[in-house]
C-alpha cells in the first residue's frame, strides 16, 4: 500500500468539514456544549477524548 499525500489532504478536509458543521448550523447548541465542558472535570474530558481516540484508531484498523 503506497502513501498518497492526496489521501491525507482528503482526510484533513473531511475533518474540517465535520468540525465546521455544528458551529455553522447550530451555534447556540455549540455554546451550550462549551458551557457544559467548562463545568466538567479534567478527568471526564480526558476520558471522553480517549474514547474518541480509541474509536478512531479502531475504525482505521478495521478498514
Amino acid at each position: 500500500m503506497s502513501f498518497a499525500w492526496t489521501d491525507l489532504l482528503h482526510a484533513l478536509a473531511l475533518v474540517l468539514i465535520i468540525e465546521g458543521l455544528l458551529p455553522f448550523t447550530k451555534p447556540a447548541l455549540l455554546k451550550k456544549i462549551y458551557a457544559q465542558l467548562l463545568i466538567m472535570s479534567d478527568k471526564s474530558i480526558r476520558l471522553s477524548g480517549l474514547a474518541s481516540l480509541l474509536a478512531g484508531v479502531l475504525l482505521l484498523l478495521l478498514t
